[in-house]
């Protein structure tokens, strides 16, 4: 039976509370040092893990370190600098659009509402979110990634069939201050605990929890 919203967020407030003892440094795993360099990293993200963007980002960062270098780079050569992260022509065109957009409506500075960094291409929710949430505190919604939307079926938090429907039905139900942070614990316990076509149920904090538990 689906548990009613009143149920769900006592259940959201256990399952916070033990993953966050359980992975008290869970973060961001995309390395970076400013706004800028968050966004470029989490739109190279999209179909490609994070350690693969870390590896690309560490001699980036250093050849383009602003909008402007990545404006005026020939896109073939951002194409070679990324290509290892999968869909690199669309990337380095959005990319690209993205840093000149940047710089002719926002002055090279990162916007900090929804709708502006939504507005930028190759930025979605997603990112958007990812950028607000880690890059300025702003809780503007619920990050969904791959990790997430199994995470949160399994646990039954959730019903929706995409990221957005998903992210409605989290907002609905994690404490508004934990949205950024939520996202984080979910992951980390997707990587660690709850991998997919080989969970391990028997070491899960929310094994008690979980209605899809094995054990």
């Amino acid at each position: 039976m689906k548990q009613t919203i009143p149920q769900l967020k006592s259940t959201i407030n256990s399952i916070i509370t033990k993953l966050e003892i359980e992975y008290p440094d869970a973060q961001c795993a995309l390395l970076h040092d400013n706004p800028f360099q968050l966004l470029i990293a989490t739109i190279l993200s999209a179909q490609c893990t994070d350690e693969r963007v870390n590896i690309v980002t560490r001699t980036l960062f250093q050849k383009f370190p602003s909008p402007q270098e990545f404006a005026d780079v020939p896109i073939e050569e951002l194409e070679k600098e990324i290509y290892s992260t999968g869909f690199y022509k669309a990337k380095a065109k959005n990319i690209q659009a993205c840093c000149r957009q940047l710089l002719e409506r926002f002055d090279g500075e990162i916007p900090r509402t929804m709708d502006e960094l939504h507005s930028l291409p190759g930025v979605g929710r997603k990112t958007a979110n990812v950028v607000l949430g880690n890059a300025f505190g702003i809780a503007a919604g619920v990050t969904v990634d791959t990790h997430v939307t199994r995470v949160c079926h399994l646990l039954g938090l959730t019903e929706g069939k995409n990221a957005e429907a998903i992210e409605r039905e989290l907002m609905e139900i994690v404490p508004q201050e934990k949205w950024t942070s939520f996202t984080h614990l979910i992951i980390s316990h997707g990587r660690t605990i709850c991998i997919a076509r080989r969970p391990k149920c028997s070491e899960c904090v929310l094994n008690i929890i979980c209605p899809s538990s094995l054990i």
